[in-house]
């Protein structure tokens, strides 16, 4: 009888010990598992679009914070679709779904800013082509004005001068289009200030507008190294939105002031003006996208790619008066 006790807390003790290794494994084995899963999670939330790990039942298994943040997107999607477009609330988002075992696999990826630049490479290629079939008859028109205007009655001069101003505005929307579906390509030099802002004055004389507006322009001389036909249009570009909002304010009359300051690595330069407000500041750098009533869109973004062009910036800046500042590296 002894002996089989002693062989059975022999057994007894085996087993205690095979069941701590077992347990041991167990906590080795669950650990690795957790840290995969860890792993997985990791993965899953490094990857720059919304996935979800979903059973066939409907019940999400897992899912990163970019899908969390898209749970409506989920309530549209088209399950047996494996590979489409899908718009929800003004983004696009590209889905893709596959399947393994008991689980689906989908992933929505955000294309919307690949979406706008091929919009944006097929409007401009389409509004390029216009402006060349246009370029040639207005270039017509414009000369005939000319000549128009030595030979009509002094009264009527007034009407050819109105044709002249719209024909010019015309002709910089085709300017405008141009340069922007072949990029800002300066050819700088030794400039002064006062000879562009005589260009600048000069155009103004060329823009129709109907209210008492007094402009004020920096009356100090100084030299710019830069292109005078760019740095021409990039300041003239602000001057004509500050009009056109003058234009569509109250007041029946209005202001528009260039400031400049020189510090040590730019020439600083503040727009200001007394016109309406501006309501949709994430469209103003946007091509083909106006915040007035009338514009075509691109000239502030022709402003911002002119100024980088010449090693500066363009802000709207802060305060309680409308203000543009642009930045020009000396």
């Amino acid at each position: 009888m002894p002996e089989n006790n002693e062989e059975i807390l022999g057994q007894l003790e085996m087993l205690i010990e095979q069941t701590y290794k077992v347990e041991e494994e167990y906590k080795t084995l669950r650990s690795s598992y957790d840290h995969l899963q860890d792993t997985i999670e990791n993965l899953i939330e490094f990857l720059p679009n919304a996935l979800w790990v979903i059973f066939e039942n409907g019940e999400i298994f897992t899912q990163n914070s970019r899908a969390k943040g898209l749970a409506r997107l989920l309530e549209i999607m088209d399950w047996d679709n494996s590979d489409y477009e899908l718009n929800f609330q003004e983004q696009s988002y590209l889905i893709k779904t596959s399947s393994y075992k008991d689980k689906i696999l989908i992933s929505a990826t955000d294309i919307t800013e690949q979406k706008r630049k091929e919009n944006l490479a097929t409007m401009g290629q389409m509004a390029a082509h216009l402006s060349h079939e246009i370029r040639n008859p207005i270039g017509s028109i414009s000369l005939l004005t000319s000549t128009l205007m030595k030979r009509v009655k002094l009264e009527n001069k007034p009407i050819v001068l109105e044709i002249q101003k719209s024909v010019y505005r015309i002709e910089r929307i085709i300017k405008a289009t141009l340069m922007f579906s072949k990029g800002i390509q300066p050819v700088t030099s030794s400039l002064q200030w006062s000879d562009i802002a005589e260009d600048i004055e000069l155009s103004i004389g060329y823009y129709s507008y109907g209210k008492d507006i007094r402009f004020e322009l920096p009356h100090t001389d100084f030299t710019i190294e830069g292109d005078s036909d760019l740095l021409s249009m990039l300041f003239t570009n602000f001057i004509f939105n500050a009009i056109d909002a003058i234009e569509e304010d109250e007041n029946e009359e209005g202001e528009v002031r260039i400031t400049y300051e020189d510090d040590s690595d730019f020439h600083v330069f503040k727009v200001y003006d007394s016109g309406v407000p501006i309501e949709n500041r994430k469209a103003l750098f946007e091509a083909f996208r106006s915040t007035k009533e009338k514009g075509n869109g691109l000239g502030l973004v022709l402003s911002e790619q002119i100024a980088l062009a010449h090693g500066g910036s363009v802000s709207l800046l802060e305060g309680d008066e409308k203000c543009f500042e642009i930045k020009l590296k000396k």
